[in-house]
């Protein structure tokens, strides 16, 4: 790490480059050989398959951010972590009339579109609350009480939805008690295991230490007392995205709404995917759409319509590259065009593995295609695992895919020009995430007021 105000100098560049270890390790690597037939992608039109009839009324977007900022509390590097998780209902009927009219007055763009978002702020570094012994436990304190009070719905609360997904937790090789590595737990090193319940409750040792439902995220664990924590704040981000969505799909459920889903397509910003400390709620989540989406084809004849955009990383710079010819430009990959990936295409071509282990098992509960659209915008898009069948990465078929071309379609409706490859309604989800505000919102009350004009 630099000093402050320090800039590299170009010495240390030469001598790396010069260096005989960095030339051995770089003459090592293995090297990708992109003229192999391997590497081909299939590719589909959507022209030849079966056309969309859907008319989706409404989009939901879900987005978060996190900044971490400074304070002061008498000990240096105290920090706390804002986190924003933001919500937007767009109306697709306002879209489709204003769609003859573009390039559209920002103005009446923004009538279509309803925002909100929920704020929280968690301890960081040498951030200690009410009587609490660390910063650790005043961040499991504050996770905890956050879930406790958000409520999008009238009924359930986060907590409620993260404590059914907790119910889908595989039981197997449990997390040290919270205490132990604090020296505030009298289990034996055999028998120092948290040990799940709802709500807070206390460790089963002498001390008899509170303990959370919420600690089983262990997103704790990841928090360093004496340095910045972007990385744990980061986690809780994601929980709260995956989260939301769950919360808000039960909610349809629990009001006796699911029909109202047809109409609804609801984007996620990022990956269908959890990572770090918290994976275990991917299959957690995927379990739960199981059952919602079965509930949901009873309703209304159809599959969950939820699609996760990837903005940047590694499967976004490879459908760059395979949409460039040998000079560099762009077009290779053409319009209105989609590949579907399989196991085999992404450990050859994008993430490289030998293992027999399927690529994202341990943290996906979705797959991912390239789609260009109509205008040009490439896409890196995911779909939800909602039935067994669609979790055979050997194989890469439109049916694994569930409302493929009702997906596509949507894209098409929403790429937006005013970034390269960005859906409108997650531009601005991001611009309300990224400065917290409107704290308390309940935005997605508009989407039963707008279905009900709808009906009406």
């Amino acid at each position: 790490m630099p000093y402050e105000g320090e800039f590299a100098k170009y010495r240390s560049i030469r001598r790396l480059v010069k260096n005989e270890r960095v030339k051995s390790l770089v003459q090592r690597a293995r090297i990708q050989d992109h003229s192999s037939e391997k590497t081909k992608l299939p590719k589909i039109k959507t022209s030849e398959m079966p056309t969309s009839e859907w008319h989706p009324k409404c989009v939901i977007a879900i987005d978060g951010s996190h900044q971490e900022t400074f304070v002061e509390t008498g000990y240096p590097g105290a920090e706390v972590g804002y986190v924003t998780t933001a919500a937007v209902v767009m109306d697709m009927a306002k879209i489709k009339e204003l769609d003859p009219y573009r390039p559209v007055n920002p103005k009446l763009f923004r009538e279509t579109e309803k925002v909100g978002s929920i704020d929280s702020a968690f301890p960081g570094c040498n951030i200690v609350i009410d009587s609490d012994k660390s910063a650790k436990r005043s961040l499991r304190k504050m996770l905890f009480e956050t879930f406790k009070e958000i409520k999008l719905f009238e009924g359930e609360s986060l907590l409620g939805t993260y404590e059914a997904l907790l119910e889908h937790k595989p039981h197997g090789k449990e997390p040290e008690c919270p205490y132990f590595d604090e020296g505030d737990c009298q289990q034996t090193e055999l028998d120092n295991k948290y040990h799940r319940e709802n709500g807070e409750y206390t460790c089963k040792c002498p001390r008899a230490n509170v303990l959370y439902s919420t600690d089983a995220l262990r997103v704790h664990e990841r928090m360093v007392p004496d340095s910045a924590n972007g990385e744990m704040f980061g986690e809780i981000m994601q929980v709260l995205e995956r989260i939301v969505v769950i919360h808000i799909l039960r909610a349809f459920k629990q009001q006796n709404a699911l029909r109202l889903l047809k109409d609804i397509g609801i984007v996620i910003d990022g990956q269908l995917a959890v990572f770090g400390s918290p994976a275990w709620l991917h299959s957690a989540i995927r379990e739960e759409l199981f059952q919602i989406n079965n509930a949901a084809k009873d309703a209304m004849g159809r599959d969950l319509l939820i699609i996760g955009i990837e903005k940047s990383g590694t499967f976004v710079n490879h459908f760059q590259r395979i949409d460039q010819d040998n000079h560099g430009g762009q077009g290779k990959f053409p319009p209105q065009t989609v590949s579907l990936l399989d196991d085999e295409y992404i450990k050859k071509n994008i993430i490289f593995s030998d293992s027999t282990k399927p690529y994202g098992l341990d943290t996906h509960f979705g797959r991912k295609l390239f789609y260009k659209t109509a205008s040009g915008a490439r896409l890196v898009a995911s779909l939800p695992f909602l039935d067994e069948s669609h979790r055979d990465m050997t194989r890469a078929n439109p049916d694994q895919f569930p409302r493929l071309t009702d997906a596509l379609g949507l894209l098409d409706q929403l790429v937006s020009s005013r970034y390269p490859n960005s859906l409108s309604p997650l531009i601005t989800a991001h611009a309300e995430a990224a400065i917290p505000m409107n704290i308390g919102s309940r935005v997605l009350e508009e989407i039963a007021k707008l279905i009900e004009r709808e009906e009406n």
